[in-house]
């Protein structure tokens, strides 16, 4: 399974970035990786993993700003097309692409 965790918070005050900051350094400390900006993905190998991140994300979350979770299979993850402007070689595109860290 993947889980793919979706946030926009506010930064326009020192508090605001020090919010931020903090949930993002809880999703690295879960150990996501980030797709892009404001968004990061883990790989959780049952239910058990997921349900233990999803507590953690509820008790710590951010009282502004919106965060949204998403678990899908690792077979719909690697359906994901990498749309860009020019084509990166260093992208693989296949079902290869898993990453165990």
């Amino acid at each position: 399974m993947r889980m793919l965790i979706f946030f926009d918070l506010p930064t326009e005050t020192p508090k605001e970035r020090r919010i931020y900051n903090k949930f993002r350094k809880l999703l690295i400390s879960e150990g996501f990786i980030m797709m892009q900006e404001s968004v990061y993905t883990k790989l959780a190998l049952n239910n058990s993993i997921v349900n233990s991140v999803k507590e953690k994300i509820y008790k710590d979350k951010p009282s502004k700003g919106i965060v949204q979770l998403l678990v899908i299979t690792e077979k719909q993850f690697s359906d994901i097309e990498c749309i860009t402007g020019e084509n990166s070689s260093n992208t693989v595109n296949t079902v290869e692409r898993l990453l165990i860290i």
